[in-house]
């Protein structure tokens, strides 16, 4: 339940909000549905990285990925590849701890 949650509610704020809204969404949806600490991280982990992969390949493939490329070689990259990989692992850690912060935030007041 919470990884779809989180994959759809980062797909849909990726148009309109900020970047780290979709960590704002995915730390409330683990407040709310997250159970254990690693089915939270992992959820967090893949929801955002797939989304920011999706949103990504979105803009890039319009324009046969030149910028991608450009901003790749910036970075000493070879390949806009490397680059698209490297934005998903950045987007799911920060998914993943703020989802898992949520659940804990969550467990703080269960016991409280």
């Amino acid at each position: 339940m919470l990884f779809p949650l989180i994959l759809f509610l980062a797909f849909v704020s990726g148009y309109f909000l900020p970047w780290w809204a979709a960590c704002v969404l995915a730390f409330v949806a683990a407040l709310y549905f997250g159970t254990t600490s690693g089915q939270t991280f992992w959820s967090g982990f893949a929801g955002l990285a797939l989304a920011w992969i999706a949103l990504a390949l979105l803009k890039s493939f319009p324009n046969n990925h030149i910028l991608a490329t450009r901003v790749a070689h910036l970075f000493h990259l070879p390949n806009w590849l490397l680059l698209l990989a490297v934005t998903a692992f950045v987007g799911g850690l920060a998914g993943g701890m703020s989802a898992l912060s949520g659940m804990l935030v969550k467990r703080v007041f269960e016991k409280g």
